[in-house]
């Protein structure tokens, strides 16, 4: 067609504006044979023409044409609709060409206000929608076209073109087109929705045939355009989400799709390729929808505080709609649809997979509404006594209880969701005793979890909630019953192994911190052998990965169950019964040990920047003392040369710029060496607590009778290193009164025959 001959048509169509107000017979049928004409030779790839065209009215024309059309066709009917209808959707496709990979022609139709008009029609068909209505939309078929066209211009106008993505985001296109887009595709609904057929179709299944085809050309469209208006290209701006809480019962019906009973296609489909475009399209509206899910969960705080209030309120909060629940559902009994068998093996395949990330995708936003500080009151509810904790807690309890077992259900899924969201949870006291306690009572369910060829995934939750239920001084009791610290060793999570999951390690060492904190009886069990008794006690698979580890976290945390304990068992009664002082007095006598000491020491030598720390470190030091053969053993530990880490912490530097001899960058060489820092005192001196305490151990290693007979020596060295600070603390009485005390106190125990 010659350029002339489209002037000619877009100069006919500016015609026909002049004529809508006198409203002529069959006016809309000639707009509709001219814009068709017109969009026909369109498609033709020709930027030139294109060029000229968009410099004419010919973007104010379709404008008057489009705003003159929906005046009638959208809303009620008048005796000209279907042709205003067909004018539309000629109309679009013109827009929809001309702007095709053309940004002059999309800025001239963004100031004629096209795409605005586009918008404000499709906005019309979306008054229709209710959020709680899971059938298919009742749309003729003139109306999916119209409907489907006017997604594709916008998609067209848009694509990388930011003044029109910019102005639909503006206009919150993208909430209008998710809406459209699910009540006129369901998912799934092709199974049993039944159209009512247009007037003028005698055949049904071909009425059906086209229009579920238009519908799923519809939603694919749909896609690519939100697609398009999430797609920032500035990745550093905070662009501002797409969808809010609102969007959340349109997003998650799709989800119900592909929770069973499943259905079989109907007979319409069966060996039609329309079936297989349609579960395609199902399968892909399934990956949308989920990720968008997590990433708002992820992103939104009113979308995580949204689902958590509808859980309970659905009525009020998404019109009837329980999106969370309709989650949990998907998570729980979310399953692949028996007709997959019958498609091509490999895309079967594929969607497998892909459904198996769907399924993470939405385990993952469950977990993050849960980790919500803002949600947690309002997903643990005390009204239901035959639901403790409420839906969602007795949800995921449930969840536990059942599948417990993973060798006999492998739900590893539910596992994982079900204790990342409990822990997030228990973060609050009163629900962390809750949990532990009747009825609930979860920790022997949990303890059956732990087995060695647990997936590491599922450890890292039930570890994880155990460290929340552990840190309440409420719960070691029953916890150390359920034999949680053996359970830990048996499953081999502090084997080497799994050193390749450190946060998993770190949190199973909390457990164990906790457990032992201010209870000997858990301390018994640290220092028991478990029921694989070959991979040593708990405490020996602490020490080891604490000796191999790299980790300062894991050397630091792993070392601090053993203050916890050495603290336990020297605070506990020695008069209790005899069968307790004697498990005591064995305890005792098993954390007496070179590798104890050691290990205590080390932690003093490496936490140069962590007073608390060191403070841990030396009480556990003095208290070992105390213990027969103990001084000798402290003695020597803090006298023996700290792993090369500690003395050159910077040695994965280059050589130019590892820290010299005497550097201050050079760590110390000994323990001793931190506790002679600790006394003087430097600008980033430790508090005076943790100086007295030094004062306290040097004190008790230095008394008559602590340390063996013959190593006065290095009792002698010890004493010359401290002996100066020590005379000059003690002087200082104008000073800190309790640090002048407590270095009195250490040189009057040196001082004793």
């Amino acid at each position: 067609m010659s350029s002339t001959s489209k002037l000619a048509y877009a100069s006919k169509l500016g015609d026909c504006v002049a004529r809508l107000d006198i409203n002529p017979p069959d006016q809309w049928q000639e707009v509709a044979t001219t814009a068709q004409r017109l969009a026909d030779d369109l498609r033709v790839k020709d930027v030139e023409q294109q060029s000229a065209l968009g410099r004419t009215l010919l973007p104010q024309t379709l404008t008057s044409l489009l705003k003159g059309a929906i005046k009638g066709a959208i809303k009620g009917a008048v005796a000209d609709d279907s042709a205003r209808k067909t004018a539309i959707y000629e109309i679009l496709r013109v827009a929809a060409n001309l702007c095709m990979d053309h940004d002059e022609n999309r800025s001239h139709l963004l100031e004629a206000g096209f795409p605005q008009t586009v918008v404000t029609m499709l906005e019309g068909y979306a008054e229709n929608v209710r959020s709680d209505d899971t059938s298919p939309l009742p749309l003729p078929i003139p109306d999916l076209k119209v409907v489907k066209t006017s997604i594709g211009f916008l998609l067209n106008a848009s694509i990388g073109y930011e003044p029109v993505r910019f102005r639909l985001i503006a206009l919150e296109t993208a909430m209008t087109i998710l809406k459209l887009s699910m009540a006129a595709y369901p998912p799934g609904a092709w199974l049993t929705a039944q159209l009512p057929v247009d007037a003028g179709y005698t055949d049904a299944e071909q009425f059906a045939l086209e229009s579920w085809n238009l519908r799923s050309g519809m939603s694919s469209w749909a896609w690519r355009a939100l697609s398009e208006l999430r797609d920032d290209p500035d990745e550093s701006a905070q662009a501002r989400p797409l969808f809010g809480p609102d969007a959340l019962p349109f997003l998650t019906r799709p989800l119900r799709a592909f929770i069973p009973p499943y259905l079989s296609p109907p007979p319409l489909f069966t060996g039609s390729p329309a079936r297989h475009s349609l579960v395609q399209a199902d399968f892909d509206l399934l990956e949308e929808v989920c990720g968008i899910i997590e990433s708002l969960c992820l992103d939104v705080e009113d979308v995580r505080l949204s689902l958590a209030r509808g859980l309970t309120f659905s009525d009020g909060e998404h019109g009837g709609v329980a999106c969370l629940f309709d989650m949990l559902a998907f998570i729980d009994r979310g399953d692949y649809p028996l007709y997959w068998s019958s498609e091509f093996s490999g895309e079967r395949s594929t969607w497998e997979k892909g459904f198996d990330i769907c399924k993470a995708a939405i385990v993952k936003a469950v977990v993050e509404v849960a980790a919500e500080d803002k949600n947690t009151d309002t997903l643990w509810d005390d009204s239901q006594p035959r639901k403790p904790g409420g839906e969602f807690v007795d949800t995921m309890v449930q969840w536990i209880r059942k599948h417990k077992s993973l060798k006999e259900t492998n739900r590893d899924d539910l596992i994982i969701c079900a204790t990342l969201s409990l822990g997030n949870l228990s973060r609050r006291d009163a629900h962390a005793t809750a949990l532990v306690r009747q009825p609930i009572s979860l920790v022997p369910d949990l303890a059956t979890i732990l087995e060695p060829d647990t997936d590491i995934k599922v450890k890292h939750g039930v570890v994880g909630l155990l460290k929340h239920l552990a840190q309440s001084q409420g719960n070691r009791a029953a916890m150390g019953e359920a034999g949680i610290i053996q359970r830990l060793a048996s499953s081999q999570v502090w084997g080497e192994k799994a050193d390749i999951a450190e946060i998993v390690q770190v949190s199973a060492i909390g457990v164990a911190k906790h457990m032992c904190n201010g209870n000997a009886e858990n301390v018994f069990a640290l220092i028991a052998p478990p029921r694989d008794a070959a991979s040593g006690t708990p405490l020996d698979q602490i020490l080891a990965l604490v000796r191999r580890s790299d980790s300062i976290a894991v050397k630091s945390e792993g070392t601090r169950v053993l203050v916890n304990a050495v603290k336990s068992l020297w605070s506990s009664d020695p008069s209790a019964d005899g069968e307790k002082s004697k498990k005591r007095q064995e305890a005792m006598h098993a954390i007496v040990t070179p590798a104890c000491a050691s290990a205590l020491a080390q932690l003093v030598g490496r936490s140069k920047k962590y007073p608390i720390l060191i403070n841990e470190g030396v009480v556990a030091l003095s208290l070992l003392s105390t213990h027969a053969n103990g001084g000798t053993l402290v003695l020597d530990a803090i006298l023996n040369p700290l792993p090369s880490e500690v003395i050159r912490p910077s040695q994965s530097q280059p050589p130019s710029a590892a820290p010299t001899e005497g550097s201050s960058d050079m760590g110390p060489r000994s323990a001793l060496d931190m506790l002679v820092t600790v006394l003087r005192g430097t600008e980033n001196s430790a508090p005076v607590e943790v100086r007295a305490n030094v004062c306290a151990l040097l004190g008790q290693l230095g008394r008559k009778g602590v340390v063996a007979e013959d190593r006065a020596t290095d009792v002698a060295r010890l004493q010359e290193s401290t002996n100066d600070l020590l005379v000059s603390a003690a002087a200082d009485t104008a000073g800190n009164v309790k640090m002048a005390g407590a270095a009195k106190r250490t040189l009057e125990a040196w001082s004793q025959v």
